[in-house]
Formats: structure tokens, sequence, C-alpha cells
């Protein structure tokens, strides 16, 4: 059973955990790498979660960003490749929505690379649906935004 842990940007697993996911999208971005990365910084982050493996091991992480004072964005989400196709991706995601319910935001948005198929079918099979680019992503043509509404319990 995997451990979800609410952390800070700070937190030193979540640094590794990004470390990780930016070389991976620098690979899977290419030129366009610098574009994207400046979104991606952890200053605006509050809120962080990484996810243990059952060895302990931090094996995937997520966090949520303010959009709108009622939608937050989903940003910085990772799963290392030894631990894909396991469901933690689903939990990570699952978390940061139970947790953006929890500061009363009402919808989460988020953006994702064409260059990412994986992370398409992800948020696909966890109720997101694909919406015109927002902000920053308004018409760069390799950008997939998505949303989902949050059910509030």
């Amino acid at each position: 059973m995997i451990k979800i842990l609410r952390i800070s940007p700070e937190n030193k697993d979540f640094s590794v955990l990004i470390k990780y996911l930016d070389a991976d999208l620098a690979l899977r971005d290419g030129e366009e790498h610098s574009f994207y990365a400046q979104y991606n910084k952890t200053d605006q982050i509050k809120h962080a979660v990484v996810a243990y493996n059952t060895d302990g091991k931090p094996s995937a992480c997520g966090a949520i960003k303010e959009y709108t004072p009622d939608i937050a964005e989903i940003k910085r989400m990772y799963t290392s490749p030894e631990n894909r196709g396991k469901g933690m991706a689903s939990e990570v995601l699952k978390a940061l929505e139970d947790w953006a319910m929890e500061l009363s935001y009402k919808k989460c948005i988020l953006e994702t690379g064409k260059k990412q198929p994986e992370a398409i079918r992800l948020y696909q099979k966890n109720g997101y649906s694909v919406i015109p680019n927002y902000g920053q992503y308004a018409g760069v043509k390799d950008s997939v935004c998505f949303e989902k509404l949050l059910e509030q319990k």
C-alpha cells in the first residue's frame, strides 16, 4: 500500500522528484522546454503531496496552486518510471482533488503536453475534460488543457 503525505514544496523528497520530472520534460519538450519551464516553478505552490511506495521510497508527487479563488491548478505531477502503471498517479491526483475541495476550490484545471500521452490518458481516465487552452497556454499548439468539476462532499 502506498502512503501519501501532504508536504510543503521545500520538502526534500518533493525536490528530488521534481528534478527527475524536469529532466524528463526537458527530453520530451526539446527546444520548447524553456517556455514551459518558466511556468513550472514551485515558488507559487503552497500545497504538494509525495507518494511513497511499499518500500517507503518517494515515488510520485503532485501539487495544487491557486489559479483563481474558485479554481486550483494541478502542477508538478510525476511518477518514477519503476512505479508507473500501478495506479499511483491516480491516487496522487485524487489526494490533490480532495485537498482542493477542503480548500473550497470548485474546479481543478491543468495543462500537459501532447508529447506526454500517458499524462493525457491519466487525466481522461480520472474524469478530466479537454478545455480550450487557458492563460499562458492559449495558442500553444503542443499544450492540452483539462478541467474537472469537484464534487463537494
